[in-house]
């Protein structure tokens, strides 16, 4: 039995200290892909929800710059219009130029709103495109390094320690980005 164990022992390292270690660096380096995976992922569902938003307060601005068209267009009528009660009808286009008035305001809020919203999509855009670049350059690393246990070469685990940095440091700056 103590023969099986340290056979076993041998086989377990098979000779190579540095299995172990590239094992390990093979695991955190699936770990880093799959946070990178899932931060390009639910930034992609951000920015899809933020371009909708963005599309209704359009449509919403749409709506008002309509109405308000309306409004203005009854003013002008009942300015041209030859009325038996000038005061009503005076009265009655003050309130539609004050409707035109208002309808203008909201139009350019909403007008901004939209603008705002398109603003933080583009930033969460560039954001998912990072995330996804570290995905790409981290699946990279995990593929030189997985070829340090078939060729035996250190080389291969260092150059795949260097490009999961890479990979590392292009996810971070998404994070960066505001």
């Amino acid at each position: 039995m103590h023969e099986v164990m340290e056979g076993a022992e041998e086989h377990e390292h098979g000779g190579e200290p540095w299995t172990l270690p590239v094992a390990v660096t093979l695991a955190i380096l699936a770990v880093l892909v799959a946070m990178a995976t899932l931060l390009g992922h639910r930034a992609a569902t951000e920015e899809l929800l933020l371009q909708t938003q963005a599309s209704d307060q359009w449509a919403f601005f749409q709506a008002k710059n309509i109405r308000l068209h309306e409004m203005q267009a009854v003013a002008d009528i009942l300015g041209a219009v030859q009325p038996m009660d000038k005061d009503r009808t005076e009265e009655m286009r003050e309130q539609y130029l004050k409707e035109v008035e208002r309808y203008d305001k909201e139009k350019d809020e909403i007008s901004e709103k939209a603008k705002e919203l398109e603003n933080e999509r583009e930033m969460v855009s560039r954001r998912e495109d990072r995330y996804d670049a570290a995905e790409v350059i981290l699946e990279i690393a995990l593929i030189i390094c997985s070829l340090t246990l078939l060729t035996k070469k250190k080389f291969f685990w260092y150059a795949g320690i260097l490009v999961g940095i890479a990979g590392v440091a292009v996810g971070l700056s998404g994070f960066l980005l505001h």
